[in-house]
């Protein structure tokens, strides 16, 4: 399949797929030339060795579907919301992965059961905002509802039986508090109605996710993410490492699965939970800390072999570039998820050099991609 036909998008009601009308090769060679065009080709100074691009699946390729919840609690609706706060239905999406699919229509019908009003934008009333939506490569299910309080809570625990009943290995289920009426995805407080971790085996390496824990959208290609980011940095025997912005472990547990002594660093102190339970499961050498990436780093008497980062969108920042640059550190293992931001932190480490460099394509049909790229500091110090 080298196109993918969406009902929604070819009538006006999503357009979030940006990039759906173009065949697929050709998106992925756009999202291959924009990643040479910002980080240097293998043609030029740079000498990177570029790597062929990891494709995506076409469809059904979204493990993690976020649904804004619209309607009324007697017919809710799972998809997005119009310009006027409306909600528009996305049930049959054919990005979102088919098992993720299967739970939504016995979601729609819990919802109702459990009288829970969907939150109308436009006049700040009802309770369920979101519901969130993440399977496992094994096919177990976690299911969040994100609500502006807790007073659907006691309804949801009375119903339980009844979507358990209907949902196949619904492992996880969970009610998120976020109460501001704010874009904001989900809020500060958890509260756990039954199970709390889904498992995630890649590789033999199985992630212990928590309902807070960030996970990638996309388990085919955080796969092969992984697997690359443990086999590159083995090549270069770092001994140890520290994973920055580590999440819930996917890099450090690879990489601690490949040899290395691993650290991991991240703010979230639900992903740092996540990845210790999944390090004590697995019986790696690996220790997760709920701290600032770049307070940690900064702080820091001593310095490992090579350093993970995976951070947000708006990439590492000038201060923990600047720090990188000037502490010997041989290698560096960058994953990004913004080739903008990734050029522009690799500007301000011009001691260490791109060799190796990879496009995953985590979002098909859209402009974004992940960029995996392995810095070697230069000893000449003639930067790149």
């Amino acid at each position: 399949m080298t196109t993918l036909e969406c009902g929604y998008f070819h009538a006006g009601l999503c357009r979030s797929c940006t990039l759906i009308e173009i065949p697929y090769s050709r998106q992925l060679a756009g999202k291959q030339a924009r990643a040479e065009a910002l980080i240097g080709g293998a043609d030029g100074a740079g000498g990177i060795e570029w790597l062929e691009p990891v494709a995506s699946e076409v469809a059904h390729f979204r493990t993690k579907a976020k649904m804004v919840v619209g309607g009324t609690a007697d017919a809710p609706t799972l998809g997005i919301l119009d310009a006027e706060g409306r909600g528009v239905d996305l049930s049959d999406c054919p990005i979102v992965d088919g098992r993720v699919l299967a739970a939504l229509a016995p979601i729609t019908r819990f919802i109702a059961l459990a009288a829970i009003t969907p939150y109308a934008v436009p006049s700040r009333r009802g309770e369920l905002k979101h519901v969130i939506v993440t399977v496992s490569p094994a096919g177990d299910l976690m299911v969040r509802f994100v609500l502006r309080s807790s007073e659907p809570v006691p309804r949801i625990r009375k119903h339980l039986g009844t979507l358990l009943d209907a949902i196949p290995g619904l492992a996880v289920v969970s009610a998120n508090i976020q109460p501001v009426h704010a874009a904001i995805l989900e809020g500060d407080e958890e509260i756990a109605i039954h199970g709390d971790v889904l498992e995630l085996a890649f590789d033999g390496v199985t992630l212990q996710l928590l309902p807070r824990s960030f996970v990638q959208t996309n388990n085919g290609i955080a796969a092969g993410l992984y697997r690359a980011g443990a086999a590159w940095l083995a090549e270069v025997e770092p001994g140890r490492v520290w994973d920055l912005y580590s999440g819930a472990g996917g890099f450090a547990l690879h990489a601690a699965a490949a040899g290395s002594r691993v650290v991991g660093v991240e703010v979230s102190e639900a992903a740092v939970a996540s990845a210790q339970a999944a390090a004590r499961a697995f019986g790696v050498d690996a220790d997760f800390l709920a701290d600032d990436a770049t307070r940690f780093a900064l702080e820091a008497v001593e310095t490992p072999g090579a350093v993970i980062v995976n951070p947000p969108r708006r990439g590492i920042g000038a201060e923990l570039a600047g720090w990188l640059e000037d502490s010997g550190i041989r290698h560096v293992l960058y994953s990004s998820c913004n080739a903008e931001s990734l050029a522009r932190d690799l500007a301000a480490m011009p001691s260490l050099r791109p060799v190796r460099a990879q496009v995953f394509d985590m979002f098909p049909h859209t402009a974004h991609f992940e960029t995996l790229v392995l810095l070697a500091r230069d000893p000449a110090g003639r930067g790149h």
